[in-house]
């Protein structure tokens, strides 16, 4: 079961690839205008995240388009609450990682500055949107994809979900807000998911609180339906109309869930170090193929993403919403910089472009990742770089 999850994630990363390649040059320029779709209901509006091709990857042009939308909506007296879904197979797959590669290598930082930039601010409005918002999770949602929903009211996941935050794989570090939530699960959960990339199901994003209903995939179009007629602005409301189609569930017997006392004692510990020797540990006083499961994952992984993640999801515990994203914006600018290690742009090569799922991490081991460096990576790229600014006196973020 294990062993099935890890060549999952592989997957993930080829058929993000494959199909993202299917998009010809005469196309782009055609789908800007439809890679975020809007229907329109009797009091709500939903956004469709549309780029099947890609399993809905975020670019700059699609967080521009969704803030747009979400303030007009906002501000409409009209509109009591909305709601976002994603075409085709998937939700949302995260951050239009390749085009990020391409702008690295063509040294394009300012580009990648706006990328983050306008993600990051989307989440941080949707995260404190004054109407209530309804994410349907009809399949994968990973890194961004997850950073576009969870800040949201309600989140109905599916037997079709499929969510990870497997930024380590790739050397960069759980973002897009990863920090905060991720930090509020139940002991250290958390960690577990931002340092190992492992991938959780519907059944489990409900036993963790990822998710807020849970919905056999077949009645989601019958949910749509219903949250279309309604013509409210209150939670409890549309709260209601979810609990409607809500179907019982719980994690099966393998599930990360049922080893939450070994999660919390191995990934409570202070480094990445001390975690991966607890974790040996308990492999050889017991027979249980996770541990060893979770290890080779640990073992794919940056040793300097590692550490890196470790400490983003340590201080996100003691952080505001807003904070985190503040931090992330200055972390996802040393992983495109390359000022510190290359190792997200080798990761992205070696998982999508390449293909050849060997990269070359510099530093090679964790015992050669100093101190010095995970403290630059959660500093400026310069004295004069300016921060994230969030409009925190406006919208006041949430603990």
């Amino acid at each position: 079961m294990q062993r099935l999850k890890i060549s999952n994630i592989s997957r993930y990363f080829n058929d993000l690839r494959a199909l993202s390649q299917h998009r010809t040059s005469s196309s782009v320029t055609d789908d800007l205008c439809n890679q975020v779709l809007v229907e329109g209901k009797a009091n709500s509006r939903m956004a469709i995240l549309n780029r099947p091709s890609a399993l809905n990857a975020l670019n700059t042009n699609m967080g521009a388009k969704l803030n747009k939308l979400f303030k007009a909506w906002e501000n409409d007296p009209n509109i009591g609450f909305v709601s976002m879904k994603g075409s085709g197979r998937a939700f949302c797959a995260g951050g239009d990682i390749v085009s990020l590669y391409h702008f690295m290598n063509q040294g394009k930082l300012e580009e990648c500055k706006d990328f983050f930039r306008t993600l990051y601010s989307f989440i941080y409005l949707l995260g404190t949107h004054l109407k209530p918002h309804v994410a349907i999770l009809n399949g994968v949602t990973m890194g961004g994809g997850a950073g576009v929903s969870i800040p949201g009211t309600f989140r109905v996941a599916c037997g079709k979900t499929v969510f990870a935050t497997p930024e380590t794989l790739i050397g960069f570090h759980p973002d897009a807000g990863a920090s905060f939530y991720l930090s509020h699960l139940p002991g250290h959960l958390g960690e577990f998911l931002a340092l190992t990339g492992a991938k959780l199901n519907g059944a489990e994003m409900m036993a963790c609180g990822l998710a807020t209903h849970y919905s056999v995939s077949e009645k989601l179009p019958l949910i749509e339906e219903e949250l279309g007629k309604l013509v409210t602005d209150d939670p409890s409301v549309i709260e209601a109309c979810l609990e409607k189609y809500s179907d019982l569930v719980y994690p099966d017997k393998n599930s990360v869930i049922h080893r939450i006392d070994i999660v919390d004692k191995c990934f409570g510990l202070d480094t990445v170090e001390e975690i991966i020797d607890s974790l040996e540990s308990e492999a050889s006083l017991i027979n249980d193929p996770w541990c060893g499961s979770t290890l080779r994952l640990l073992k794919e992984a940056s040793p300097l993403s590692l550490k890196v993640s470790l400490r983003s999801i340590r201080e996100g515990r003691f952080q505001t919403f807003d904070e985190c994203l503040v931090r992330e914006y200055r972390m996802s600018l040393q992983g495109v910089s390359r000022l510190i290690s290359g190792d997200f742009y080798e990761g992205v090569r070696a998982r999508m472009v390449d293909r050849d799922i060997a990269p070359k991490w510099s530093p090679p081991s964790l015992e050669q990742v100093s101190e010095d460096m995970v403290d630059r990576y959660f500093s400026p790229l310069s004295e004069s770089e300016l921060d994230l600014e969030l409009p925190t006196k406006l919208r006041e973020a949430f603990n």
